[in-house]
């Protein structure tokens, strides 16, 4: 059995503000041991028995292809990246894995996992998706539905109805979908939890490619119309899946629950043929957690005796049930209790655990501001390596630049500024104007406003640079660029 895992990486980046920013959401960050939340989806999958796996297909933003690629590189796991031109919601994003994995006349079940989540108990999922996979094979659409421990006010709920009986295959504990619902106040949590038969939706689906389109062409015929159209006038480059702008920006939004999940539970064996394949849920107990807010990073992350979290470079007194997080700045709170308090570059956030949910209020009205916090970090990734914004005045900024070995920035010119560059570790080859440089550690050199330049790291270290801009404006769009590696 062919099980191809599909991993979905939207998301705005508001709820864990300030670490997760709009371009750089909270499935790049490594909140949760060495790997990023996107590294560790991937790799729980691994070892699954019985099955073999294909390379992982990452459904993605444009805005993060370069850093996901890099994460995958990393983790040694070359896989497919498809890019959106635009968001569309999970029901187009996994029409297009769908499309994706039909390619050479192949038919793998698709294990869709959101890129965001943390499951603590791996061995346990690899049970649930081992059951799945089984049922899936056979043409069944299944869902996870997490065993709820409490009244949760923050996830949808899922129904189970009658036990899913099939005479072709072991179907276990797997039940019809009864209905879907939505985040419920705390007294339908509560009778939820009472009653019994209601599961937290995890999000996690496994499906045959084919079934799925089967029952978009049912569902939601435009969305697949929109789809195919997009994917057939699509490019690749490299490992980038590229789809085509124009048609995609025609395809509804919708979700994967909306679209299809919510049509399955009117099935019945007396479904006629050719309609809706079965739908049934799963139950799974493996540590699961959306991350959805900071007060729910806190209850996943190891704590003191006090029921503390604290990372990098925390001093905690007389605390109690705090989250502490510090990206650099010594961090220290005094006789505090259920705060969250985490600390960036450019940005500190103090909150009540009860109010973390309020986190994405902050970011709109930075938004609405214009403010860069709301979107980006201080420290900005590129393909070819990263910079940092260390200062900035009237007329001037100082940035720290590393470019990874064999990295290539852009053949460029600036109209409003010029720019000192000046070595302070590895090599640097520059090319300003008609000259080619090669500069080593304490050397500089001044690009003039209006010079066409360019820099790459031909050595096998990374290259450090300090760079002060000077002039009128001093703007990342102020970029003219000639020739350009990464297709920017």
């Amino acid at each position: 059995m062919l099980i191809q895992p599909v991993v979905l990486s939207g998301g705005s980046g508001t709820r864990l503000w300030p670490l997760s920013r709009e371009k750089y959401p909270k499935q790049l960050l490594s909140l949760i041991g060495a790997d990023s939340l996107l590294q560790a989806t991937v790799r729980r999958v691994e070892g699954i028995a019985g099955a073999e796996l294909a390379a992982p297909m990452i459904v993605c933003n444009e805005e993060y292809r370069f850093v996901i690629a890099e994460q995958l590189r990393l983790m040694g796991k070359p896989g497919s990246i498809v890019l959106e031109p635009t968001g569309r919601n999970t029901a187009p994003a996994l029409t297009l894995a769908a499309l994706a994995a039909s390619k050479k006349e192949l038919d793998p079940v698709l294990l869709v996992m959101p890129s965001d989540h943390v499951i603590t108990d791996v061995a346990a999922f690899q049970s649930a998706v081992r059951q799945g996979a089984e049922l899936a094979a056979n043409g069944v659409i299944v869902t996870f539905g997490i065993t709820a421990n409490a009244p949760e006010t923050g996830y949808g709920y899922i129904q189970s109805g009658a036990a899913y009986a099939a005479n072709s295959i072991s179907s276990g504990n797997a039940k019809l979908i009864a209905r879907f619902v939505e985040k419920p106040d705390l007294a339908t949590a509560q009778s939820y939890l009472a009653e019994g038969s209601y599961l937290w939706n995890s999000g996690l689906f496994m499906m045959r490619a084919s079934v799925w389109l089967a029952a978009m062409r049912v569902c939601r015929p435009d969305i697949l119309r929109a789809c195919e159209s997009a994917w057939e006038q699509g490019s690749v480059d490299g490992e980038f899946v590229r789809i085509e702008k124009t048609e995609f920006s025609k395809c509804p939004s919708d979700s994967i629950d909306y679209a299809v999940m919510e049509r399955l539970a009117t099935y019945s064996s007396a479904t006629p043929s050719g309609a809706l394949p079965p739908g049934v849920v799963l139950p799974l107990t493996a540590g699961w957690s959306d991350v959805g807010a900071w007060d729910a990073l806190w209850q996943v992350l190891p704590k003191d005796g006090a029921g503390n979290v604290s990372q990098g470079d925390v001093m905690l007194q007389d605390c109690r049930d705090t989250l502490a997080l510090s990206e650099g700045r010594l961090l220290a709170c005094i006789g505090v209790s259920d705060l969250v308090v985490v600390e960036t570059a450019d940005a500190i956030l103090v909150a009540h655990k009860g109010k973390t949910q309020d986190v994405k209020k902050i970011v709109d009205s930075l938004k609405k501001q214009g403010r860069p916090e709301g979107s980006i970090h201080r420290k900005v990734f590129r393909p070819w390596g990263w910079y940092d914004s260390i200062d900035a005045g009237e007329r001037f900024q100082v940035k720290r630049i590393v470019v990874k070995p064999g990295g290539t920035l852009s053949l460029q010119m600036h109209h409003h500024r010029a720019e000192h560059w000046i070595v302070v570790r590895g090599t640097a080859q520059v090319t300003r104007g008609e000259e080619t440089l090669l500069l080593s550690e304490n050397q500089s050199t001044f690009i003039p406003l209006g010079t066409t330049h360019r820099l790459v790291n031909p050595g096998r270290v990374p290259l450090e640079m300090i760079e002060v801009q000077s002039g009128s404006y001093l703007g990342e769009d102020d970029i003219v660029r000639f020739e350009d590696l990464y297709g920017r």
